[in-house]
């Protein structure tokens, strides 16, 4: 069989070998370039939470009851198309609490639905600054995308940025994010700095700020350091 199909390519036009190798080339390329690894030094401002993703921002939505945050929480959802890295990164400095694993379809991961029907890979993170929330980044996979890839475990601390896994070939990332943290009469709330269709890059692109409202949620100052504990 290999011996006919090599005897056949030597009676091939050279123009159709030479557009053959040229694809070959190019899926190469490509292969090469989706699992590339950018070396990234990531902002270190604790009051901020950066993209755990490459992408594109698709949807903004708030979400009522979220059970893993206890209560409302802000998602922020981020397409990866096969050109992006698809490398996963922590937001801000976080203790992994807990990891969900979810069997579910293969939609198009473009779709705000489909982290909802989805297979899909959450983790549940808390924040080792304050305010301590609990947060969650939610990979999901998609239609071309079939495996999630999650390189950490329960109660590993990750830093800012740091690499915890990947989804491959075209996928969704997800973040959740509590809108309100009670701390002693002052209401902390996260501003959204990102908009629908915005290009965002894991561990380099804020897209959400803590800061300190009153009761009313009107901003009263930027984001400062209490010391409390047992937050």
């Amino acid at each position: 069989m290999v011996c006919c199909l090599l005897i056949g390519v030597l009676f091939l036009p050279a123009w159709i070998i030479i557009s053959i190798e040229a694809v070959l080339a190019a899926l190469l390329l490509w292969v090469l370039s989706f699992f590339r690894d950018p070396h990234r030094v990531c902002p270190s401002d604790e009051s901020l939470l950066l993209a755990p993703a490459d992408g594109r921002i698709t949807d903004i939505e708030i979400i009522e009851q979220e059970s893993f945050v206890g209560g409302a929480a802000l998602r922020i959802g981020i397409f990866l198309n096969i050109f992006n890295a698809h490398i996963n990164r922590a937001p801000c400095n976080v203790r992994v609490e807990k990891i969900a694993y979810r069997k579910g379809k293969h939609k198009n991961a473009a779709n705000h639905q489909a982290g909802r029907v989805n297979e899909s890979n959450d983790l549940v993170l808390v924040r080792t600054d304050n305010p301590r929330d609990k947060l969650i980044v939610r990979q999901i996979s998609g239609a071309i995308a079939r495996r999630i890839v999650c390189k950490t475990g329960h109660g590993q601390e990750l830093s800012s940025g740091e690499k915890f896994g990947m989804i491959k070939f075209g996928s969704r990332t997800e973040l959740y994010v509590p809108l309100n943290t009670d701390i002693k009469n002052n209401v902390w709330g996260p501003k959204c700095l990102v908009k629908v269709g915005d290009k965002v890059r894991a561990g380099l692109t804020p897209i959400i700020k803590y800061e300190i409202r009153n009761s009313k949620h009107e901003t009263i100052s930027k984001f400062e350091y209490p010391n409390y504990k047992n937050v």
